[in-house]
């Protein structure tokens, strides 16, 4: 009798033991497929480059810090400039505050393939090339290229007397490429403050480069012996590079700038560094 209590009491143990693991094995289901969930959404969330700014609260920005006026250093040793000015403006108008990373031209691009940035505002050119790997916001800014020489200089009087010739670029840009299409023999260099030494100090022949640059270059420095003695025919325009398949952080990107437009504050800033509305 007590020998089939005994088994009776180890049978009922058994089976709450039993019980106890379905349950068990219930809420662990419940569980992975709750946390499933969420990694998908934390999937879907990243995938959505405007909901992963405003996750963050920031937006990281690559910028030269080196070409003036549209990227560069204030006396106080500030980054500012027209690009800076446009890249905060439509930051905040995302809800987040721009967070600017400085690096060279030639690893800006390379900045958002390896997600380093959100963003770049750096006087970029959307260019066919480019937009196959790259989104783009609309055109914020139109600048012409020219070549810039020497005053002493009487060889280079137009692109075509660019070959065979030392012309300081950078070898990303399409300003190398205008270089390069007529026989010029590229210079590497990081942005538009290094050619401008080289050339000063003759060690280039020439810089092919935006015009508004060096517009801002002779208003700040009007003894520079430099001058400009050819354009290229066609104007470019830039506007800010994000990641490929961004189309929620470009259309927000873009609704900032058409309402900068339409509030006059794109003018505002326009006339800040160039004296003018460059956008008409």
């Amino acid at each position: 009798m007590k020998k089939a209590t005994l088994l009776g009491l180890a049978a009922i143990l058994t089976i709450l033991m039993l019980a106890a693991c379905g349950s068990n094995n219930g809420n662990g289901s419940t569980a992975a497929t709750n946390n499933a969930g969420s990694s998908e959404e934390t999937t879907a969330a990243a995938s959505n480059s405007l909901e992963k700014i405003k996750s963050e609260g920031k937006m990281i920005i690559g910028t030269e810090g080196t070409y003036a006026p549209f990227t560069f250093h204030d006396a106080a040793g500030e980054l500012t400039g027209f690009d800076v000015d446009i890249a905060r403006e439509i930051a905040k108008r995302l809800g987040v505050e721009a967070e600017f990373v400085e690096a060279p031209w030639d690893s800006l691009l390379a900045g958002i393939d390896a997600k380093r940035f959100d963003a770049v505002f750096n006087e970029v050119s959307i260019r066919d090339d480019r937009k196959e790997k790259y989104d783009f916001s609309d055109p914020y800014i139109s600048s012409g290229a020219v070549l810039i020489v020497r005053e002493d200089n009487t060889d280079i009087k137009s692109l075509d007397d660019l070959k065979g010739k030392k012309s300081a670029q950078s070898l990303t840009s399409n300003l190398a490429d205008i270089a390069k299409s007529h026989g010029a023999e590229i210079v590497p260099i990081e942005g538009f403050n290094q050619a401008i030494d080289l050339l000063n100090s003759s060690r280039v022949d020439a810089t092919i480069n935006d015009n508004l640059s060096y517009l801002d270059l002779k208003k700040q420095k009007p003894d520079i012996a430099l001058k400009v003695v050819a354009e290229a025919d066609d104007a470019s325009q830039s506007g800010a590079v994000f990641a490929k398949n961004s189309p929620e952080l470009v259309e927000a990107a873009n609704k900032a700038l058409a309402d900068m437009h339409s509030d006059g504050t794109y003018a505002k800033i326009s006339e800040k560094y160039f004296g003018e509305d460059v956008s008409k």
